[in-house]
C-alpha cells in the first residue's frame, strides 16, 4: 500500500475507534442512569449500576487518549500541506483533551458523594445526593465548554483537507462549517440553555462532517497522483 494511503487509513481507523468510546460515555450511560431534576433517583441508579458508571469514566479517559493519537496521525498525514495549520490543529486537540481529562474528575467526585465515604458522614444522604448531582451537572457543563475546542480544531483540519489535493475539497469545506456548528452549540448552552436541544437538532447535518471524513479516510484513503510526489515523500 502506498505510504500516503496507508497514513490516511491509519488516521481513519483511529477516528473510528472514537465511535466506540464517545457515544457510550456521552449518550448511552447518561440516558440510562441520570434522571434530570431527581438527585435521589440518579444516586440510586448509579450505585445500582456502578460498574457501568465506572466504565463510562474509563471511556472518557480512553477517548481523550485516542483523540490525541488521532491528532498525531492527522499531523503526519497533513503536515506536508502546511505545518503551521497542522500544528494549530494539534494544539486545539491537546487543549480539548486537557479539558476532558479535568472534567472527568466531576464524575469521580459525584461517585464518591453517592457512595458516602467515611469523611462524608457529617452529611446526610439527601445532602450527599444533592452535591453529587451538582458534580454531574458540572460534568455536563464541562462538555459544553469542550464543544468549543471540538469545533475549533476542525477549522485548520478542514482547511488542510481542502488544500491537500489528495482528499475531497467538499469534505474540507464541510469540516470548516462543522467547526462553527460546535461553537454555536457551545454558545447556545451558555446563553440559551433551554434551546440547546433544538439547536442540536438543527445542527445535525452540519455535524456529520466528521463522519464523512472518517469514512473517506477509512475506505478511500488518499488519492495518490504523480503530482503529489513531494507530499508523498514527506509523508
Amino acid at each position: 500500500m502506498h505510504p500516503l494511503k496507508k497514513a490516511a487509513r491509519i488516521a481513519g481507523a483511529i477516528y473510528l475507534s472514537m465511535v466506540v468510546t464517545g457515544p457510550f460515555s456521552l449518550i448511552y450511560v447518561p440516558s440510562k442512569l441520570i434522571v434530570h431534576g431527581n438527585a435521589a433517583a440518579t444516586s440510586d441508579n448509579i450505585l445500582a449500576h456502578e460498574t457501568m458508571f465506572r466504565l463510562s469514566i474509563l471511556a472518557d479517559l480512553v477517548g481523550q487518549v485516542i483523540f490525541i493519537c488521532l491528532a498525531i496521525a492527522l499531523y503526519r498525514l497533513l503536515s506536508s500541506v502546511n505545518k503551521i495549520w497542522a500544528g494549530l490543529m494539534v494544539a486545539f486537540v491537546l487543549v480539548s483533551a486537557a479539558v476532558g481529562f479535568v472534567n472527568t474528575l466531576n464524575d469521580i467526585a459525584a461517585l464518591m458523594l453517592f457512595r458516602g465515604a467515611d469523611f462524608l458522614a457529617v452529611l446526610d444522604k439527601t445532602q450527599r445526593d444533592a452535591l453529587g448531582m451538582l458534580f454531574i451537572r458540572l460534568h455536563s457543563q464541562g462538555i459544553f465548554i469542550d464543544e468549543i475546542f471540538w469545533g475549533l480544531w476542525l477549522f485548520p483540519f478542514g482547511l488542510l483537507v481542502f488544500r491537500s489535493g489528495f482528499l475531497p475539497r467538499l469534505i474540507g469545506v464541510w469540516l470548516m462549517i462543522n467547526c462553527f456548528g460546535y461553537v454555536v452549540l457551545s454558545l447556545t448552552a451558555l446563553f440559551f440553555p433551554d434551546h440547546y436541544g433544538a439547536a442540536f437538532s438543527i445542527m445535525q447535518p452540519v455535524l456529520f462532517g466528521e463522519l464523512a471524513i472518517m469514512l473517506w479516510l477509512l475506505i478511500k484513503g488518499a488519492k495518490v497522483k504523480q503530482s503529489h510526489e513531494p507530499l508523498i515523500a514527506a509523508a
